[in-house]
């Protein structure tokens, strides 16, 4: 039985990552910053990144951590810089300290464009603090994430159930389902001697263009839709007033253009896991059809 520490537990893809543990038979220990009901084989941990006692705890007997936890959206370079590295090299430190050798790091292929916007900036100097531990590490930049539970993607669904689809000007990207993703940080966790960055994927090649991601939502959610590409401008435009409208909860901001905006989010095929460990058994339209479902069922579409 192998006991693994995971930040980020409470958070989507965490939280997916825990059932798959325990269903796999490990131990856990999650770091959490508010209270959870008592879970079999759960370890809670109060604290988050910053809180050098509580990562130390939830290093403590660990055979393998895996960092989830991270920064996705803040209003300004210092959130990010907290989150993504301050927070990546608290929890190395954690994990030295309580003698845990593997070390699994869930970065973004954001990281790959680190000068096209300030979270990918940080994931690229997160990733360069785990090179340099010393430990035994994997990096993992995923692309973009969906699956039951995903709260990020649920606009599109929305607009797709409407009719409608507004794209970036053009450019492809690659996907994976979170239980997908799931699967390959357990595999690396119980793994050793992997010191690589790694670009998993739904295994299309070529990834998908963001017209053809937007006729896979639509028919997910039983709706043939019209796709609209967005300029540049009026993007930014949206993300100025998002931000007036929503404040800090806004999900479109003027980092996330720049990032929209690129126009090649396709996972590197070179990269992709060895597949005697992993491969993607998710189908695209199936998942997104679950993910749909999912969103049903709690009332959200």
């Amino acid at each position: 039985m192998t006991t693994i520490a995971i930040t980020g537990g409470t958070g989507f893809v965490g939280t997916r990552l825990i059932e798959l543990a325990l269903k796999a038979g490990h131990q856990v220990r999650a770091l959490t910053r508010r209270n959870q009901p008592a879970r079999e084989n759960v370890t809670w941990i109060r604290g988050d990144l910053s809180t050098t006692d509580a990562l130390t705890e939830l290093s403590a007997g660990a055979d393998a951590v895996i960092h989830v936890a991270g920064v996705v959206n803040a209003p300004d370079r210092a959130g990010f810089a907290t989150g993504n590295i301050d927070g990546t090299r608290n929890m190395l430190d954690a994990a030295k300290r309580a003698g845990v050798r593997r070390f699994v790091h869930v970065s973004s292929l954001a990281a790959r464009e680190p000068q096209l916007s300030t979270y990918g900036w940080s994931k690229a100097e997160g990733d360069v603090l785990v090179q340099a531990s010393g430990l035994d590490w994997t990096i993992v930049r995923p692309p973009a994430i969906y699956g039951p539970g995903d709260l990020e993607m649920l606009e599109l669904f929305q607009l797709a159930k409407r009719g409608i689809a507004l794209l970036p000007p053009g450019g492809r990207l690659s996907l994976i389902e979170v239980s997908d993703l799931g699967r390959l940080l357990l595999a690396l966790a119980t793994t050793s001697d992997c010191r690589q960055i790694l670009d998993p994927d739904d295994g299309r090649e070529g990834g998908w263009s963001h017209r053809d991601f937007a006729l896979a939502i639509g028919a997910a959610v039983g709706k043939r839709v019209a796709a609209f590409a967005l300029p540049r401008p009026m993007l930014k435009a949206g993300a100025y007033l998002d931000r007036l409208v929503r404040g800090r909860q806004a999900k479109l901001t003027p980092d996330r253009v720049d990032y929209f905006c690129h126009e090649d989010w396709v996972s590197d095929s070179s990269r992709r896991p060895p597949a005697d460990l992993w491969r993607p058994s998710v189908h695209t339209p199936i998942g997104l059809a679950d993910t749909a479902l999912w969103y049903r069922q709690q009332g959200l579409l």
